[in-house]
């Protein structure tokens, strides 16, 4: 159980990284985009994407704090 733990605290740092990366990556697209193809979204709107992937890594560290606490007794 430790050993799952771990890897789902190591798929919570991956996540935040991916979130990170593409959150930025679409934010600098809807930037480009609002300049040069008249994009009627904010740019601000790009942040929506990053919900999910919190989601995800509260997932991930919630059930490897409870089988790394499990694994410790």
């Amino acid at each position: 159980m430790k050993k799952l733990a771990y890897v789902l605290f190591a798929a919570a740092i991956l996540l935040s990284d991916l979130m990170c990366a593409h959150v930025a990556y679409v934010y600098r697209s809807m930037l480009c985009g609002i300049e040069h193809m008249g994009y009627s979204a904010p740019a601000n709107t790009a942040f929506l994407f990053a919900i999910p992937y919190l989601l995800g890594i509260a997932a991930c560290a919630t059930v490897g704090i409870i089988l790394y606490r499990k694994a410790k007794k």
